[in-house]
């Protein structure tokens, strides 16, 4: 593939968008890391495609000052673009628009960032990728270019789980244990207990004033395993309730694009299944061992921008060479659980 001449620097200016954060990295050609960085979660539904986009701004130009380029001309050969809340086509469009506007690369392509995760997860463009990260998502492909996904807007069309789903369903739980609505449960005590507060009805308040940021109970899912792990029905409840929806979403993909009857590999990625927490891994392996008995489940716990840039050096037609370098550039760092959340291998057997 001839490489236009015009660019400062030939590569992919890869971005990987979540709900919760944002990584950026600038990848030469021959799959070098030449700058790195990391912003806080993407939501365009809320703030609007321009402003969102606006908002990665800081870090585009921090890969490039890292990368010792200057402002000037267009950055680099593609932007690759994995982003969360980009679920329907209309939204591929918007973003894609908003990105082509802006001096970053001579060709843009935009897709859910579920679809990194696949990439990051295979050598090839074969497999379903499921995402347990602040939301959950699931998409499959085919070498034939033909997907399977869902429209993943949440409660509206379906969708349950994720960080978030899973720690506002124990705030349910709780607070109802606390008055008498529901059934006892161990969450009411360990919630406040993990805020330094009297009980789950305590944060509940402390959110509504103003006193406790919203944005902090995605932390009730250490919290929701830990009360499992101690033998709490309903906690445990909550994570077979998981553990059921990750395989119904790889069931009905694989079945959409008749991989069933076929080895496939089953992608397993984002916050929640990166923590490898035996009490949901062991559940989902048990229950697509049943349902899809050819799946092979891998957990990737690589960056997802990780896929992001593969998908740009794919689309450069980049060597082998490349690639193996860039998934090089990606060594283990220990999470805070202690079991590794960056390993330079792409996918590890669940």
């Amino acid at each position: 593939m001839k490489l236009p001449q015009n660019e400062q620097v030939p590569g992919v200016l890869a971005i990987d968008a979540g709900n919760s954060k944002t990584d950026v990295a600038l990848v030469g050609l021959d799959g070098s890391v030449l700058g790195t960085a990391r912003g806080g979660g993407y939501q365009p539904h809320r703030t609007g495609a321009r402003q969102a986009i606006e908002g990665l701004t800081p870090l585009v130009e921090s890969v490039a000052r890292q990368a010792g380029l200057t402002r000037g001309g267009v950055l680099t050969t593609r932007v690759s673009a994995c982003m969360a809340n980009v679920d329907l086509p209309i939204e591929e469009q918007r973003i894609h628009a908003a990105i082509a506007a802006r001096p970053w690369g001579l060709t843009a392509g935009v897709v859910n960032d579920t679809f990194g995760l696949l990439r990051a997860g295979t050598d090839g463009p074969r497999g379903v990728a499921v995402v347990c990260g602040a939301g959950i998502n699931c998409v499959g492909l085919l070498p034939d270019g033909r997907t399977a996904r869902f429209p993943a807007l949440g409660v509206l069309t379906g969708d349950w789980g994720g960080g978030g789903g899973m720690a506002s369903e124990a705030m349910w739980h709780a607070a109802r244990a606390e008055d008498g609505r529901g059934e006892p449960t161990a969450l009411s005590a360990a919630i406040g207990e993990y805020f330094g507060l009297a009980g789950a009805n305590a944060v509940a308040e402390a959110i509504h004033l103003g006193q406790l940021e919203e944005d902090r109970l995605h932390e009730l899912v250490r919290v929701l395993f830990s009360t499992a792990e101690a033998g709490d029905p309903t906690a445990l409840k909550l994570i077979d309730r998981q553990a059921d929806e990750i395989t119904r979403l790889a069931f009905v993909v694989m079945r959409k694009l008749n991989m069933l009857d076929e080895p496939t590999p089953v992608i397993l990625g984002g916050g929640v299944l990166a923590a490898r927490q035996p009490l949901l891994i062991d559940n989902v392996k048990s229950r697509l061992a049943v349902a899809a008995p050819l799946a092979e489940p891998r957990i990737v716990i690589a960056p997802p921008v990780l896929g992001a840039a593969l998908l740009g050096l794919d689309h450069l037609d980049a060597k082998p060479e490349a690639h193996q370098r860039l998934r090089a550039a990606y060594p283990t760092i220990p999470a805070n659980d202690g079991r590794p959340e960056y390993p330079s291998q792409m996918g590890q057997p669940a």
